[in-house]
């Protein structure tokens, strides 16, 4: 259970983007600050420098450390004694390399929203960039904080599960099964080629989905097949619904479902591990529960925070209630904000957490994608 136990120094934090009115901005917020191991004290919220500045300084930032972009916050802090010492990027996709890169040249530590990039080459070369200087590179999977993941890539490593088969994914919601770009602008971004990249729900929900089975099973996989359609039309050439398959290295197959068009559904985010002897559910909206299904045997329903889960590794033993009482977003992001700040100050070894190899796994997986559906759904090498 995370406690009081590291008595380390907050680090100097800073944010770009994630302004009035982001919510992912606020998830960031409440989950650096949730056990004191980062404090906000600088930041260039927002494109329009006097509302940035007004939303900082509600915050408690100094207004003088509320900047009007981010180059002129790197060239500031670089020359305070106090200066910044991390900073999070939760801006828009087409902005994170460039800002990444620059933050790296400037010798801070680095969380960004994924896509981190629009290319591998580039999130290669912020890799060899945060390598180079040893700074961390963390990639924000939001969701692999959950103790219940991390119980299942446990029992999937200990051969509860035997050889993996099948790995089903999806993460299908139904919000936005009609053009509400016209009138909502974190949409509108989302479906503009230019700010999104060459994908949007692929990008946007399905690389958190396909994080986690990568996550789970380490399975690495060899090729896939990529269908993807633009239901409502003005949204071409990205698509708001895809159908990806995709086969491992081992032998093992897998598919993965990404839609913003599921109309009724709420989130549908889901991943199912079938093994040859068991297999594993897990459900975002259920995120406190997991689903063990041995062949022959009644189904067992694994709960967060209790003593039969594999509490030594620090992942599922990671809870911040005891069982019983519903842990969830926030909390995931916490635990993920909580191993940056462990991994800034220098711990050692063996410590996880999602980092630049999972964000170009997840821009892989976008380019694998759109060379197979423009090319008619063809096979494409991973």
């Amino acid at each position: 259970m995370f406690n009081e136990e590291h008595q380390l120094t907050p680090l100097r934090w800073a944010m770009v983007g994630g302004g009035r009115g982001s919510e992912i901005g606020h998830a960031h917020r409440a989950a650096a600050q949730r056990d004191g191991l980062f404090q906000l004290v600088a930041g260039a919220f927002d494109l329009d420098a006097e509302r940035g500045r007004d939303f900082g300084s509600r915050l408690g930032v100094d207004a003088q450390r509320c900047y009007p972009d981010y180059a002129s916050m790197l060239r500031a802090e670089a020359v305070r004694d106090d200066g910044i010492q991390a900073v999070s990027i939760a801006t828009p996709n087409s902005t994170h390399f460039a800002i990444g890169l620059a933050a790296l040249k400037a010798g801070l530590h680095v969380i960004c929203e994924k896509p981190v990039t629009f290319t591998v080459a580039e999130a290669q070369q912020l890799k060899a960039e945060a390598q180079s200087r040893g700074l961390v590179f963390g990639v924000m999977y939001g969701y692999s904080g959950y103790p219940m993941l991390h119980q299942a890539r446990a029992m999937v490593q200990s051969g509860e599960l035997g050889d993996i088969r099948l790995v089903n994914m999806q993460f299908a919601h139904g919000f936005h099964s009609q053009p509400v770009e016209q009138t909502s602008s974190g949409a509108k971004w989302r479906t503009s080629p230019a700010v999104s990249g060459p994908t949007y729900v692929l990008g946007d929900l399905g690389t958190h989905t396909f994080h986690l089975g990568q996550f789970i099973t380490g399975l690495k996989v060899e090729r896939l097949l990529c269908h993807r359609q633009s239901f409502v039309a003005t949204r071409a050439p990205l698509e708001d619904n895809a159908q990806v398959l995709l086969q491992y290295q081992s032998g093992a197959v897998g598919s993965l479902w990404a839609s913003a068009v599921n109309a009724g559904s709420m989130h549908q985010q889901k991943i199912r591990i079938v093994g040859e002897k068991a297999s594993l559910e897990w459900w975002d909206e259920y995120p406190n529960q997991l689903r063990h299904e041995v062949q022959n045997q009644p189904v067992r329903i694994l709960e967060r925070g209790m003593g039969y889960l594999a509490t030594d590794d620090p992942g599922v033993a990671c809870n911040r209630i005891g069982g019983g009482h519903a842990e969830g977003f926030f909390e995931s992001w916490a635990n993920l904000y909580h191993r940056y700040a462990l991994a800034m100050h220098g711990a050692a070894g063996g410590l996880w957490y999602p980092d630049i190899d999972d964000g170009i796994e997840g821009v892989r997986l976008l380019e694998c994608c759109v060379a197979s559906a423009d090319n008619d759904g063809a096979w494409v090498a991973f």
